[in-house]
């Protein structure tokens, strides 16, 4: 009962419903414009709101985080362009549905549905996060670098179509985040001899670069989005027509739920797995899926937006990442003097209810602005690419260097978003690098403290890995590994095909 009047209390206060409010709105255009992407600008606004209270920094992100995921579907919509990655299976019948001439029908489908999505998501998160919370106080060092371990192990397998590539990019993030003053020994690491890397590769740098300027060079690269903006006509779509997908919708938040409370997996993967179901389930859908059903934007928008709650249940509760945005919002916690984990609930239940009041501000906000506003977004979609990414350059410097006040940290910020661009270029995800280097002073901590507990121990494998939930992790970790070796793929293969 005291949760619920706390987070009242926050959704009642003024300024924070004008903090989530503006979160919102940048969320809304950010997430709509193609090369531009949720996770770039959460990434902006960390430098932007390292110096706010931390009510009003969660506010705002929370507010970017939950309509910046529905916007994604605007551009897909309208151009065929995913705003945002979660977004491309929305434009399967999105788009073919605005070119018929009724993309207000499925803009009012998208808004609803990542409506019901969002809401289901936060409240999963509510009633599950203690759960998980006493689960996770259970846990050992060991338990938490095998947590760790499979967290990179699966967001390696799902974020790109080759799995070593994955892992590399995951290594990498590993090795940066090994830069700096060892914690135990007191000697440099990986410094080559530059007094600025002692206290390591910040965080907000590096992200703001991997994402943010990577993002401008891949646009350039690319050249301009082509894409013709399709009409907007206002025209009647019955709310019972919209309401009888309402409870098929919720099985697809499930799914959504469930798969962004996996470390890494994420908008995208929920979607892809949800529009598979809703192909499965709807045998005499409104027309054939891929020709503008408006099942397949159901499947798609209840599942990526269910993923927000689902992705802050491990970021809370264990410290891991469900996703990159999230990656991003661990980020803010830390440069907030917060840190998540098995105790977050306990030593900061106002913290929480904050996160939940941004969270569910958002909703209402999502709906408020996708009724009002996206129907009118069109025209913001296609700012002339040479006027837009200059702004974002200057906002990708201007977030490196407010950090720390150095130019080393602007230095640092190019050199990633041009390793980020090649890597991109090449076919490796960045997602993996960021998750890798967020968590891997928690992997290096906890594993050498499992060693050092192990060491005074007569039995040094049993100390190690004798708990059932270390077996499990153990088990876990090795199976995602081994089911992704190109010579096991085929043979697994080979036997479903016969």
């Amino acid at each position: 009962m005291d949760q619920i009047i706390g987070v009242l209390k926050w959704m009642v206060t003024p300024e924070f419903i004008l903090f989530t409010f503006l979160g919102s709105l940048a969320g809304l255009f950010v997430g709509s414009i193609p090369g531009l992407s949720v996770t770039m600008a959460t990434a902006l606004l960390v430098s932007v709101t390292y110096s706010w209270q931390t009510s009003n920094a969660l506010a705002t992100i929370m507010g970017v985080y939950v309509v910046g995921v529905y916007s994604g579907a605007l551009s897909a919509i309208l151009i065929n362009i995913p705003g945002a990655p979660s977004s491309v299976v929305t434009t399967l019948d999105g788009y073919p549905l605005a070119k018929k001439g009724e993309s207000y029908k499925a803009l009012k489908y998208a808004t609803i549905y990542s409506f019901v999505g969002s809401l289901f998501g936060l409240l999963v998160l509510w009633i599950a996060a203690k759960p998980v919370t006493n689960l996770a106080l259970k846990f050992t060092p060991m338990d938490y670098f095998l947590l760790a371990l499979f967290g990179l192990a699966t967001v390696g397998s799902l974020t790109t179509k080759s799995f070593s590539k994955g892992l590399i990019s995951a290594v990498l993030g590993l090795m940066l985040s090994m830069v700096g003053i060892d914690s135990v020994v007191g000697t440099p690491r990986l410094t080559f001899g530059l007094q600025e890397l002692n206290s390591g590769i910040s965080i907000v740098p590096a992200l703001v670069g991997l994402f943010g300027f990577s993002e401008v060079l891949y646009v350039i690269s690319n050249g301009t989005a082509d894409g013709e903006v399709a009409k907007i006509v206002r025209s009647v779509v019955k709310t019972k027509d919209i309401l009888k997908h309402f409870f098929v919708s919720l099985y697809y938040c499930v799914i959504g739920t469930f798969v962004g409370a996996l470390p890494g997996a994420g908008g995208p993967v929920a979607a892809f797995l949800a529009y598979s179901e809703a192909r499965r389930i709807n045998k005499k859908p409104s027309v054939p899926f891929g020709e503008g059903a408006v099942e397949g934007i159901v499947a798609s928008e209840s599942a990526n937006n269910a993923c927000i709650g689902g992705a802050l249940i491990p970021m809370l509760t264990l410290a891991i990442p469900g996703d990159a945005v999230t990656a991003i919002i661990l980020s803010v916690f830390y440069v907030h003097g917060l840190r998540p984990g098995p105790m977050f609930l306990m030593e900061s239940p106002d913290m929480f209810q904050i996160i939940l009041a941004g969270g569910f501000l958002g909703c209402l906000f999502l709906l408020l602005l996708g009724t009002l506003v996206a129907p009118r977004v069109s025209k913001i979609i296609n700012i002339p690419k040479n006027l837009l990414l200059p702004v974002v350059t200057v906002l990708c410097v201007i977030g490196a260097f407010a950090g720390n006040n150095r130019m080393f940290d602007v230095a640092l910020m190019f050199m990633l978003g041009i390793i980020g661009y090649f890597m991109r270029r090449r076919g490796y995800s960045v997602a993996p690098m960021t998750l890798a280097l967020v968590l891997g002073n928690m992997m290096d901590s906890n594993f050498r403290r499992a060693i050092s507990l192990a060491s005074s121990e007569s039995n040094k494998m049993a100390a190690l890995f004798g708990r059932p939930i270390t077996l499990i992790l153990l088990f876990l970790t090795v199976i995602t590994v081994t089911l992704n070796i190109p010579a096991v793929k085929r043979s697994l293969a080979k036997i479903k095909n016969h």
